[in-house]
């Protein structure tokens, strides 16, 4: 007799692939695929550049994608937001993060239950459909996510309603109880409580109901599932002992007003929880306010109203006084000023001319403005802003781990208190009705709603309120990192000072020409965009000096830079660059050291000799220290934070600055790579270092910092490396985000100590008998209410740098 043996399951994965060019890279990923354990058979189509895998059920999609990327080829991947319906607490959130992860080829999940989105990081293929099934089979809703509209909400029945409704049937039953503590005897027929309490409990109530049994069939359990047990419960005592005691003309106390006070109860708190997320979400909906739909398009002299998706980069925009501007991008006619309070946190317009940079969404004050489009879509700097707050809004702090790690056992560690209390009372007293009764307060007072609202309400006001004052946090842990910092190092150029240095000397060695010197520094510097080769170029242009053409330039990073000029092989650069060629600084070393004491930074040009550099003369540039760098430093060394100051400009010229600011320490004529060695130096001391920079060469040391943070004046590249971008080049913003983050961090745990603090006071309350399920019910929805309100008051955060601005939200 044969035994028939059941097909081992097995999942088909389609893996993206990058980089592939011929049969034999085919062949590459097949053997590389092949050799996993699990891979059952692998296909590798060249011409749609795609790889199809059947496994077993037990592989890892990421697994396949780093065997695809060891044998030398990339798999896409990205991310992509849904919106889920149906989730009420932190058990809710672990269920659908967890389900996600199921899904072949999802690598990462991450659910915020005050948003009600889920980002998921996923191989490039996976489809909608798939999350929306493993979504749908752990009990909730999906779809996809839509841009936070503007307009008005439609009309309908208001959200309001089932709690009015609830309220109003609800009262009748609770009225005896209140009289009661006033010795008012006053009793409602049993059959009339019936009648009362049947339309909350099976209509108001179904939603409970609802989510309680998908949590069932997902084998789980949620906040839904423990109202829907204990108001049943209590609803069902009730109507047994109004049957029991029906025609024998005996009274018995019902438990109807239980049942029905705290679905009331519950329904309240989650309006007004809603209520309060919403508000959460208003720095995205102020945002997306400011993106104007229509742009008025300069074509052969006519202005063409056109929707702004389809304006292209080139195209001449016209903006007229109080108009939004559309797109991003520079003038080329007109002067005006410039509202940009709400994108910069800056309370003053800006004023604009012929070549000065515009912002979209920003609001023209008084002239008309032609501007040459930029960016668009986006690319453009409001696109970018909104990504980042979403981002940050949309992610999960460290902090909130831990909180999943305790929701993912908390409802069933409570059914069991639930069970356990029920059979204390039982065997304690013998009475089924206490046992019930407090069964059930255990069971409403437990719900773990506020614990999953606690981290994400606060990371959403915050994130927001900082982003309405020009702070912009791209993500949860860049804001959880930097109430803790300790250290703080500065860029100096563009950071500390102005970043727009002017050429204040010219000396020419060995009784040279000055002029010469400017000449060949000025062929060296033309294709630069160095502040200090602005610095020079603008000397020329004021001088009306004729520039040579130079050949073979070539950026030396931290250094300067080199080119042929005039047959020359000629170096500018820093004293570091000279001392490496070997060139003799003559009579211009005490010069030098005499303008580096007077805070110049000092460039010595040089020509390349056989064996070593000749000396023609050196350029000596002034920057002026930002007046807010004063405040900012001395508000850090009041935080207790030291600073540091990290320059590739030499000692002179950094001490100098560093002493007039107050500067703990200053470390001098630095490559890009000291700065990040540095960096990492100061965390093994046993500081956490927050990096502050604007420039390319800052990229390296944000990174290796615990936290970094751009100047958004600086390049896109610092921008990046960031965790935290600061829209004004104000240094005193440094101060203000390591406050907000302060501030957010401490409502997180406050927030986290109140959800812990209802439950571990409550439960045992409950389960002692000293808590009525209605009161229990009420307690339930303050804490939900007030983890959220309490989350709220950050909207009322103003960094010391904000001018007086009242677009920028209420005042403390």
């Amino acid at each position: 007799m044969s035994t028939a043996v059941a097909p081992t399951a097995s999942l088909e994965f389609k893996l993206p692939i990058e980089g592939m060019t011929c049969a034999s890279c085919v062949v590459r990923v097949e053997k590389a695929l092949q050799a996993l354990p699990g891979v059952e058979s692998t296909a590798v189509n060249l011409a749609t550049e795609e790889a199809t895998v059947q496994a077993s059920a037990g592989m890892d999609a990421w697994a396949l994608a780093d065997a695809v990327r060891k044998a030398g080829y990339e798999v896409r991947s990205r991310q992509t937001e849904l919106e889920i319906e149906g989730m009420t607490c932190a058990s809710c959130v672990a269920r659908v993060e967890k389900a996600l992860l199921k899904v072949p080829g999802v690598s990462a999940a991450a659910v915020n239950l005050a948003t009600e989105k889920a980002t998921v990081t996923m191989v490039d293929g996976v489809s909608y459909a798939a999350l929306a099934a493993a979504i749908d089979k752990a009990g909730y809703a999906a779809k996809p996510v839509e841009a936070i509209s503007t307009a008005p909400a439609a009309t309908g029945l208001p959200q309001w309603w089932p709690v009015l409704v609830g309220t109003l049937l609800t009262l009748p039953l609770v009225l005896p109880m209140l009289l009661d503590l006033f010795d008012i005897d006053w009793s409602l027929d049993g059959w009339v409580q019936l009648a009362l309490a049947t339309p909350v409990q099976f209509c108001l109530g179904a939603r409970f109901y609802r989510a309680g049994w998908k949590a069932v069939k997902a084998g789980t359990g949620n906040m839904d599932l423990l109202v829907a047990l204990g108001t049943s419960a209590a609803y069902g005592l009730s109507v047994y002992l109004l049957w029991k005691h029906a025609g024998h003309g005996m009274s018995s106390h019902l438990y109807f007003e239980a049942s029905a006070a705290v679905i009331t109860l519950v329904l309240l708190g989650k309006w007004l929880e809603s209520r309060a997320k919403r508000q959460t979400a208003d720095a995205i909906r102020s945002l997306n306010a400011l993106r104007p739909t229509v742009a008025r398009v300069l074509v052969d002299s006519i202005e063409v109203s056109t929707p702004v998706a389809q304006v292209a980069v080139g195209d001449i925009v016209v903006i007229r006084p109080g108009e939004r501007v559309p797109v991003d991008g520079a003038v080329v006619d007109g002067r005006s000023h410039v509202n940009e309070s709400l994108i910069t946190g800056e309370s003053m317009p800006v004023a604009k001319a012929i070549g000065d940079h515009v912002t979209g969404g920003s609001v023209n004050e008084e002239g008309v403005l032609r501007v040459r489009t930029m960016a668009i879509g986006a690319e453009t700097t409001l696109a970018r802003i909104i990504r980042m707050v979403e981002s940050a809004q949309a992610a999960k702090a460290p902090i909130q781990r831990i909180v999943d790690r305790v929701s993912a056992i908390f409802v069933p560690a409570v059914l069991g208190l639930a069970l356990l209390t029920f059979c204390g009372w039982l065997l304690y007293s013998g009475d089924g009705e206490q046992a019930l009764i407090s069964a059930v307060a255990v069971l409403v007072i437990a719900c773990p709603c506020a614990l999953g609202l606690a981290t994400p309400t606060a990371i959403m006001a915050g994130t927001g309120v900082a982003a309405r004052q020009g702070i912009l946090i791209k993500d949860a842990e860049a804001l959880e990192v930097a109430h803790s910092v300790t250290a703080v190092a500065f860029d100096k150029t563009g950071t500390l000072t102005e970043g727009k240095p002017s050429l204040v000397a010219i000396e020419a060695a060995d009784k040279g020409d000055p002029n010469e010197v400017l000449q060949l520094a000025a062929a060296l510097q033309k294709t630069s965009d160095h502040p200090l080769a602005h610095a020079v170029m603008e000397k020329v242009r004021d001088q009306r000096t004729t520039v040579p053409p130079a050949h073979e330039a070539q950026a030396l990073p931290g250094r300067g830079v080199q080119a042929v000029v005039g047959g020359q092989h000629l170096l500018l650069g820093s004293t570091r660059l000279m001392n490496e060629t070997g060139a003799d600084p003559g009579t211009l070393l005490a010069v030098a050291q005499r303008l580096e004491g007077e805070g110049r930074t000092i460039s010595w040009l040089l020509a390349r000799g056989d064996s070593r550099a000749r000396m023609l003369g050196l350029l000596a540039f002034g920057d002026t220290v930002k007046p807010a760098s004063y405040a900012a430093v001395a508000r850090l060394r009041e935080l207790g934070i030291r600073t540091v100051m990290l320059t590739g400009d030499n000692q002179g010229s950094a001490r100098a600055v560093a002493h007039e600011l107050g500067i703990d320490e200053v470390r001098a004529e630095l490559l890009p790579g000291d700065k990040a060695a540095i960096v990492q130096e100061l965390r093994k001391q046993g500081h956490i270092v927050a990096m502050v920079g604007d420039g390319l060469n800052d990229a390296p040391s944000l990174v290796a910092a615990d936290v970094g943070l751009s100047m958004s004046t600086g390049t896109d590249v610092a921008m990046e490396a960031a965790g935290i971008t600061l829209m004004r080049g104000d240094p005193r913003l440094v101060a203000d985000s390591f406050d907000v983050s302060r501030r957010t961090y401490s409502k997180i745990k406050q927030g986290l100590f109140w959800a812990f603090a209802y439950n571990v006071l409550g439960i045992p309350l409950a389960a002692l008998g000293m808590l009525s399920p209605v009161i229990a019910g009420a307690a339930m929805a303050f804490s939900s209410v007030s983890v959220v309100t309490n989350a709220l008051m950050l909207r009322r955060w103003r960094g010391a740098a904000t001018g007086a601005n009242p677009i920028q939200g209420a005042r403390p």
